[in-house]
């Protein structure tokens, strides 16, 4: 994840429609929304080869079913007066969207800090000045495909994307706008790794460390059962995934605080998580609880509705919805590790088009996780562990769980 965040302006500005201390002292009298994550668009000027959302920019029937200008604006609106301040642009490719320079300033000018979440090969001169007249507040999020033109654009699927990356990334920097980069790590750029994580310490001097996705997911639309195979083969081993990111100094302790906080037996509810606390708005009108949860059912209409009823009427009446599938209700129920796992009904509905069966490409980065603390012997699993808490005691102690 970017773990660094700088706020560098001043949200209040001349002519925004409410101060902050207003949607603050709003804010109490109502239940407040902490977040709104937009996606302007599915299309993307990428064809990457493990995207889950992206259709390509030309898509003109993608186009015309995406929402307006004045239709965005007003959800910007009601957010505001849900006491919400924190907005993230997203897609596909938000800066696809003609519309992207007013929508940005009616955002910041309504007391907005908000994220911008692309590719970087669209950043242009004209993009750099509006960011340093009106900076997002939050630092501009860059995923990284590859460290150089081969594999950067075997990824990309975009002949001439690697390019226009990196001169993005320059004109960002060159103008001290404040950013944070991923790399999406995939068979065909993890010898890119070193070379990464230099131009991360170059870049940032110190200031960020590396940060990495790795846990691929399938299509969202479940229209495409050729790409998810591909995505599925794309996928690496869960001890090597664990591998990379257990490299860090901190990793040991973080992640042992980590399961004493979250891990241990649950219920068999499947939202154990903050679903629907927040929103998200997909690129045709239709409102999330989650940002990759597209199943019918639990999508909100604000062609018809607000955001309010989504948040206080719709969203809530699946708080108590119960497990169904056999195998989550005699593994996952019973298993020690459920917090340290992402088991959940996005990754269901990702990877199997349910809200509850079990994704063994999570259950197996969980695994891996607990036997590299020493919380697991190899072979065993989670649901079958009685001594839970007393492990967990000993690795308080850095002492060795079980027996290795």
């Amino acid at each position: 994840m970017i773990t660094h965040v700088t706020d560098n302006a001043k949200i209040l500005k001349e002519g925004y429609s409410r101060s902050v201390t207003d949607l603050r002292s709003f804010s109490t009298h109502i239940n407040h929304l902490p977040s709104l994550i937009i996606e302007l668009t599915d299309r993307c000027n990428n064809n990457c080869q493990h995207c889950y959302i992206n259709r390509p920019a030309g898509d003109l029937q993608a186009a015309a079913r995406e929402m307006k200008t004045d239709f965005i604006k007003e959800l910007i609106r009601q957010a505001a007066d849900l006491g919400c301040l924190d907005l993230r642009f997203t897609g596909g490719e938000p800066l696809l969207r003609d519309d992207f320079f007013e929508l940005y300033r009616f955002a910041r000018m309504s007391g907005f800090k908000v994220h911008i979440f692309t590719n970087a090969r669209l950043i242009s001169s004209e993009l750099v000045n509006l960011l340093k007249k009106m900076p997002p507040g939050q630092p501009v999020g860059i995923t990284v495909y590859g460290m150089n033109p081969d594999s950067y654009e075997k990824v990309s699927g975009v002949k001439g994307s690697f390019e226009e990356f990196r001169k993005g990334v320059r004109m960002l920097q060159e103008n001290r706008i404040d950013f944070g980069l991923k790399l999406v790590v995939l068979p065909d750029n993890r010898a890119d790794i070193p070379a990464y994580e230099f131009w991360i310490r170059d870049l940032f001097q110190g200031r960020k460390k590396p940060a990495y996705i790795l846990g691929l997911l399938q299509r969202a639309r479940h229209d495409d059962a050729q790409k998810d195979r591909r995505i599925r083969r794309l996928r690496g081993k869960a001890e090597e995934m664990v591998d990379l990111v257990a490299r860090s100094d901190a990793y040991q302790d973080e992640l042992r605080d980590f399961c004493r906080r979250y891990t241990g037996l649950k219920s068999d509810k499947i939202f154990e998580c903050g679903f629907g606390q927040s929103l998200c708005v997909d690129a045709y009108g239709f409102a999330q609880g989650c940002l990759l949860l597209r199943h019918p059912d639990l999508l909100y209409g604000l062609h018809t509705g607000t955001l309010a009823e989504a948040l206080h009427e719709f969203f809530p009446k699946f708080s108590d919805r119960r497990a169904e599938h056999p195998l989550f209700l005699s593994r996952c129920v019973n298993c020690c590790l459920r917090g340290l796992c992402e088991q959940c009904p996005a990754q269901s509905w990702m990877e199997h088009g349910t809200l509850d069966t079990p994704v063994e490409f999570q259950c197996r980065i969980a695994h891996a996780h607990a036997r590299k603390l020493g919380l697991l012997k190899a072979g065993e699993n989670g649901w079958e562990i009685n001594d839970w808490q007393l492990r967990l005691k000993q690795a308080k102690n850095n002492t060795s769980s079980v027996d290795k």
